[in-house]
């Protein structure tokens, strides 16, 4: 069983797509037997997931730091929760859990860990697959940006094609498959 490590809202967002595609997404990770890391959050998006994954017999290891569990934010139905010191030790351990990294819409922690993942890779630090749920075009401007970021020469392509993009859960499950395949 590979497990994915997925960065996500703790809340909801606007749009109903966003709250559709992460059920999709844990449904279809159990469908294929992979396990779920994640902050270990019983709100937002990231409770979503992880009810999604568990209903349907799935494996889910949250992550939290103590003063998140106090707030009495952690999620208290799972397959395990890790509790750590800080942020940066969840983090650090959430990647040592994971096979693999997906950013569903969430906000700016959301997009501090996506980066830090690929930071990562680039670095030679892992060579797991990252990928973004592009659910109703969230990520697009960030993904133009990117690529404006090859334009300018900032970043090389080889780089930005190691950031996977898809619309739809299962597209995006694919190509992730077809990299931890291909190693």
């Amino acid at each position: 069983m590979s497990r994915f490590c997925v960065y996500l809202g703790s809340r909801d967002g606007r749009d109903p797509a966003f709250l559709e595609a992460t059920r999709i997404l844990g449904r279809e990770l159990v469908a294929r037997g992979h396990g779920l890391v994640y902050g270990g959050a019983r709100i937002g998006l990231m409770g979503e997931l992880a009810n999604s994954m568990l209903a349907e017999g799935g494996e889910v290891i949250g992550v939290m730091p103590d003063h998140l569990v106090e707030r009495e934010q952690a999620h208290e139905g799972l397959t395990q929760l890790i509790r750590v010191k800080n942020m940066h030790e969840r983090k650090a351990s959430m990647a040592a859990h994971a096979d693999a990294f997906i950013a569903l819409p969430g906000g700016i922690g959301t997009l501090e860990e996506l980066f830090e993942a690929w930071t990562w890779q680039y670095l030679g630090l892992h060579d797991k697959p990252i990928g973004v749920l592009d659910t109703a075009d969230f990520y697009s401007p960030l993904l133009a940006f990117l690529d404006s970021t090859v334009e300018h020469g900032f970043l090389n392509s080889r780089t930005r094609t190691c950031l996977i993009d898809a619309e739809e859960p299962v597209a995006l499950l694919d190509a992730l498959e077809a990299r931890l395949a291909n190693g």
